[in-house]
């Protein structure tokens, strides 16, 4: 754990109790004189270093010790348009895409994307905080969705797309906004409104997993 959310992070003392008392002394094992960083979620700009200060057998006090601003973000922004795959799926990646730096996801409802898959953008924002806290992370992902490709490509048309084709992504590639498929892959109908667009492949005979898809141009592009 590189910080702990926290809303009172950046007063002079407070105290924690519950599952983050758990963490920290149960499992973590920290102990009195440790020093700690927080962030509050209104202010994840700013690391505020305290001093474990007391330990009861319920609660653990806190005192600050320095505020700072620090920020831990990526080098560039990547803006994934994901077309809408089983939850589940999208959980198991979710941390990975965020400790590479992707920005936002706009998950699509595409012709071969089950509609019975509901997506839990709640669950999805829990998970983030959570790799946040982990890999240290200053910014939070954004998420939103559209109910088609067509939709999707009319508000972003610079979106470069993943799929099967000729054309392999170059070492030196650089851009900000990806299109990338569910199981299955664009219908023909999808294939034929993108062929205007600019479409890639990795360089490998495999074929990858709509989820193993978005970490591998997300490590390409932002690593």
């Amino acid at each position: 754990m590189v910080y702990l959310f926290n809303e009172n992070a950046g007063k002079e003392r407070f105290s924690i109790k519950g599952e983050d008392f758990k963490y920290l002394i149960k499992v973590r094992r920290h102990n009195v004189g440790d020093e700690l960083g927080f962030r509050s979620k209104e202010d994840i700009k700013t690391l505020h270093i305290y001093r474990l200060s007391e330990i009861e057998p319920r609660s653990a006090a806190f005192e600050l010790i320095s505020s700072k601003i620090f920020e831990v973000k990526a080098k560039q922004e990547l803006h994934i348009g994901w077309c809408v795959i089983d939850n589940k799926s999208v959980e198991k990646v979710l941390p990975s895409l965020n400790e590479l730096g992707v920005s936002k996801i706009s998950f699509i409802y595409c012709e071969r994307s089950q509609k019975n898959f509901k997506l839990d953008f709640k669950r999805y924002e829990r998970i983030v905080e959570a790799s946040n806290q982990q890999c240290g992370r200053t910014e939070i992902m954004e998420f939103d969705t559209y109910k088609n490709i067509e939709s999707f490509v009319a508000a972003f048309g610079d979106v470069k797309v993943f799929d099967f084709c000729e054309n392999i992504l170059g070492e030196s590639a650089a851009f900000g906004r990806v299109l990338i498929g569910c199981e299955g892959g664009f219908s023909p109908k999808e294939k034929e409104f993108l062929k205007n667009q600019e479409v890639f492949r990795l360089d490998t005979p495999m074929i990858l997993r709509s989820e193993t898809a978005a970490v591998a141009v997300a490590s390409k592009i932002l690593l």
